[in-house]
């Protein structure tokens, strides 16, 4: 006879859906205010993942791994980092929606130092910079901004060294 492990996720959700059921009967009203709120969260999250999957898909629709490897591989070099610095400023949405678009890239081949330096310019937005210019100055922006993605590239260079793709 041979043992099934419950994965971990499944342990999780049922602790919580115990806990839920706890709740409900020694407090019904408290157990329908989170049921409400997790419907609205639900509501909310539910139109991103559906963006997340569209992103995913078109990525893999026009993306092929050969092209990946080649701009945002091993070999990309310099040209590499330069598209990865643009693209990062460039592309908007919240993390959470880009990524698993950068774990499907990484998948197909995109270096995990550029995947850092993606993450660390998303700071960096220009739709945010004329605000933060009249907020702080230009000069104080600029500089700001010059050190964000300076300091992108540097945590590339050290995740490059500290895990090998």
């Amino acid at each position: 006879m041979s043992e099934k492990k419950i994965s971990v996720a499944w342990k999780f959700l049922s602790a919580v859906g115990l806990i839920y059921g706890l709740v409900l009967v020694f407090n019904q009203e408290l157990a329908l205010e989170a049921w409400g709120d997790f419907v609205a969260t639900l509501g909310r999250v539910l139109p991103m993942v559906g963006i997340v999957f569209g992103l995913m898909f078109f990525v893999n629709l026009f993306l092929k791994q050969a092209t990946i490897k080649k701009h945002l591989g091993r070999d990309s070099g310099i040209k590499g980092w330069i598209y990865t610095v643009i693209g990062s400023i460039f592309v908007v949405g919240p993390p959470y929606v880009l990524m698993p678009m950068l774990s499907e890239l990484r998948n197909q081949g995109m270096k995990t130092s550029l995947t850092a330096v993606f993450l660390s310019n998303r700071s960096v937005q220009p739709v945010y910079l004329p605000v933060m210019a009249s907020y702080f100055g230009w000069k104080y922006t600029l500089l700001v901004s010059f050190f964000i993605i300076s300091f992108s590239i540097l945590s590339g260079l050290i995740v490059s060294r500290m895990i090998k793709d």
